[in-house]
């Protein structure tokens, strides 16, 4: 009971970060790229897909065929936060994801976005 405690502890003392996530089918090696202002909803997204309400049908549709375990989630890159009155965090997150989403380019054959 105590290390559970501990671990509840450790994720409320984590710090927020903001980032640029895939979801990979390692069965047909189709991605999903995502951002978030906050990592630690990853763990939503997992519950969101195993209950059937992901956002994106045909990636909801393959975790349904394939299963959990043909799927594996990455961090790409997580936000630098910069320390001035001009940041703008949801902006750079934007910025940040387009970087990916264009390097990987995840549609058509290649993806689910």
């Amino acid at each position: 009971m105590e290390r559970k405690k501990e671990l509840k502890q450790y994720y409320k003392e984590m710090p927020i970060e903001a980032g640029v996530y895939q979801i990979k089918n390692n069965k047909n090696q189709k991605v999903f790229i995502g951002s978030t202002r906050n990592l630690k909803t990853l763990n939503g997204i997992k519950f969101t897909l195993e209950n059937g309400g992901h956002m994106n049908k045909e990636l909801q549709s393959d975790w349904n065929h394939y299963g959990k375990d043909a799927f594996t989630f990455d961090i790409l890159e997580v936000l630098k936060k910069k320390d001035h009155e001009y940041f703008n965090e949801k902006e750079e997150l934007g910025n940040l994801h387009q970087k990916w989403f264009d390097h990987i380019q995840p549609y058509g054959e290649r993806g689910y976005n």
